[in-house]
């Protein structure tokens, strides 16, 4: 981000919670950052009304208010995972419960939209911890007994991938990961199954060159692993709205 960003983030609560007005910020640091902090003041405002207005609108206003300049979205998102990330020390319980809640439901999905995945995780994660703990505190007990089984199993099976890869004279780069509590979580009550039923808490990421090299890939992927019907989608030919593009499988 650039030095008008800094500065507004460094000012972002000025208007609220002092006597400085967003004129004196205008003559004081230039229209610019003005008008940043401007739009950081009014999803403050929206956030604040959220016991009074349904959720997807509020996400709704919230995107209203940052299409003129994703920087103050940017601010924003920083901002929140922050108050998420100091939220134990607030005494209100149920303002807790409120923050997280209006977490998942508005910053958790556009951190998601812009490919800030870092980010979505840790706001997903970080709300899942006062939302439902005791879920929370389950899933990473049950990744915690799968980790003692085989500590190593994700960098085999990415050094098994780059083996296969290689062969085929193919260069590219191989991510691995346990996927989040809370995504786990998600899949658990969306597909009504248990821990052990899910087929997917590790995900790995191949990055290529080309798309021709993504295709070519994944079927020398599919020749090695059985795949699974109805589990393959392409975001090459159809990709997301926030222009993601790749194969998954």
């Amino acid at each position: 981000l650039d030095t008008a960003s800094i500065v507004s983030g460094l000012l972002h609560d000025t208007i609220e919670d002092t006597s400085i007005s967003l004129e004196e910020i205008k003559n004081l640091f230039g229209e610019e950052v003005a008008d940043l902090v401007d739009g950081l003041t009014k999803i403050n405002k929206y956030s604040l009304k959220v016991n009074n207005l349904k959720l997807g609108e509020n996400y709704r206003k919230l995107l209203l208010a940052t299409t003129k300049d994703l920087r103050v979205i940017l601010i924003k998102l920083a901002d929140r995972l922050h108050n998420m990330k100091t939220l134990n020390f607030l005494e209100d319980h149920h303002k807790k419960i409120r923050i997280a809640l209006e977490t998942l439901e508005v910053y958790a999905p556009i951190a998601h939209r812009l490919g800030m995945r870092d980010w979505q995780d840790q706001l997903e994660d970080l709300s899942f911890a006062f939302v439902n703990p005791e879920a929370r505190k389950s899933i990473l007990e049950r990744l915690e007994y799968l980790n003692t089984k085989d500590v190593n199993v994700i960098d085999e099976i990415r050094y098994d991938l780059k083996k296969i890869f290689l062969e085929e004279n193919t260069d590219c780069t191989i991510y691995g990961r346990i996927k989040s509590p809370y995504s786990i979580w998600n899949k658990i009550k969306r597909k009504d199954i248990s821990f052990e039923q899910l087929s997917d808490i590790m995900a790995f990421r191949i990055i290529t060159n080309s798309t021709r090299e993504c295709y070519r890939l994944l079927g020398v992927t599919h020749r090695r692993f059985p795949y699974i019907h109805g589990r393959f989608k392409d975001f090459i030919s159809s990709p997301k709205n926030n222009a993601y593009r790749a194969l998954h499988t």
